[in-house]
């Protein structure tokens, strides 16, 4: 088939990619140039895409990146995959409507349409439906087929990726229903259809709320266990052992990306907006994880007080912009705030991250460094916020005069976990 793919970032890019791969024919739409200009030259910037994996399907003929709206035309299955930002707490839908009014031009009977955006419930068949009729003349489960797939991608996963992670989809009447899960059956290993669109919005917000408010609940529980004197991931690890009725958790410096900061809000603001009651889980969580970035700093003040230093003037190494290990996301890093509030109070922030090599997401003033035995030494405080795998970990604990460890991976003598 021929298959557009709208949006070429963490989600729409792998995806692209792996259709080519079966077989499809497929362009990858965004309207950054600079994307396609690096996509047309064989280069990823997506950690779950090689670039040898792109100048493959390049070479072939199978992928055709492009900002051009004309390169649309005569498609069989288009996704929409673009992202859907918080405004000031509220939704920004923008980029699905302007992706399906591009879309509904190009629109023809028979073809299919699947949304992967995260988004509230109901905004396939209240928002997209009608742009993608008013735009061709066509009507939706009649004409064309229409169906939502939530986006499953865990950045660095090498277990659960695109092809393995069950997919769920829906559709807005049966025929539609059978025709998004005909495309994703040809990309991935199993489909999971459900009843309706709306069904399938919430299940991929109640995926992210449930790790939302259980981090946020580890997350709570650290700051108050350290109060206590009591060693948290010890009480983690006895927890753990227990073989039913608990799923373990971990603290941490703060979540990012796009699903947890983001995600969950989505459906607060739907409850709010639609019911007129407060989602107090999500809320209470938000707080949680909002400011555990505040509490990392607050720590390292601490810390640094015992050793009568202050934090205006003393050098503090940043181990990891990602919001996770192994990744080059930066997206909503609690990172970005630790490095902040450092930065405001005076001191000189250097940050060591082998993977985000894009600086759009960190302050400018932060000085990025190679992690090295010269780094470690020279700095006060050494703050471990994304544990990836190529940080010499034994390195920091041999020069390091001081660590505050965020992800529990280092012990001796000048460690302290979060």
């Amino acid at each position: 088939m021929r298959v557009v793919i709208a949006g070429q970032g963490y989600v729409g890019l792998p995806l692209a990619v792996r259709a080519a791969q079966v077989g499809h024919t497929v362009v990858g739409f965004d309207v950054d140039d600079e994307r396609i200009k690096r996509l047309a030259a064989g280069e990823s910037y997506v950690d779950d895409v090689s670039s040898a994996e792109l100048q493959e399907i390049l070479d072939s003929g199978a992928f055709q990146p492009s900002s051009d709206p004309r390169s649309l035309a005569g498609f069989d299955v288009a996704v929409i995959a673009v992202p859907t930002p918080l405004r000031e707490g509220t939704p920004d839908l923008a980029y699905i409507e302007d992706s399906a009014r591009t879309l509904s031009r190009y629109l023809r009977p028979g073809a299919t349409v699947a949304l992967e955006s995260t988004t509230y419930p109901g905004t396939t068949t209240e928002l997209v439906a009608p742009l993608l009729e008013e735009g061709s003349g066509l009507v939706a489960g009649t004409d064309f087929f229409l169906g939502y797939s939530p986006e499953r991608i865990d950045p660095g996963n090498r277990q659960w990726n695109l092809v393995t992670t069950p997919k769920v989809v829906s559709g807005v009447n049966e025929a539609s229903l059978e025709r998004v899960r005909a495309f994703y059956g040809s990309v991935v290993e199993q489909t999971v259809p459900v009843s309706d669109c709306k069904v399938a919005e919430l299940a991929k917000l109640l995926e992210n709320t449930f790790r939302h408010v259980n981090i946020a609940l580890v997350n709570e529980l650290a700051v108050f266990a350290n109060d206590l004197g009591i060693d948290v991931w010890e009480a983690i690890e006895a927890a753990s052992s227990k073989p039913f009725g608990y799923m373990r958790f971990v603290p941490g410096p703060g979540v990012g990306g796009h699903c947890l900061p983001i995600d969950p809000s989505y459906l607060s603001w739907r409850v709010q907006r639609t019911l007129g009651q407060s989602f107090r889980f999500v809320e209470l969580a938000n707080d949680i994880n909002n400011h555990m970035p505040d509490y990392v700093v607050r720590r390292l003040v601490g810390a640094l007080n015992r050793h009568r230093k202050a934090v205006n003037g003393s050098t503090v190494l940043l181990l990891g912009l990602a919001y996770k290990k192994n990744t080059g996301d930066a997206r909503e890093s609690p990172a970005r705030r630790v490095a902040s509030l450092l930065l405001d109070m005076g001191a000189e922030v250097r940050a060591a991250d082998p993977h985000v090599v894009e600086d759009a997401h960190v302050d400018q003033r932060v000085v990025r460094v190679a992690l090295t035995e010269e780094q470690i030494a020279a700095a006060d405080a050494v703050v471990l916020l994304a544990d990836h795998d190529a940080f010499d970990l034994d390195l920091v604990v041999r020069h390091a005069r001081y660590v505050l460890d965020t992800r529990h991976r280092l012990t001796g003598p000048t460690i302290e976990s979060l």
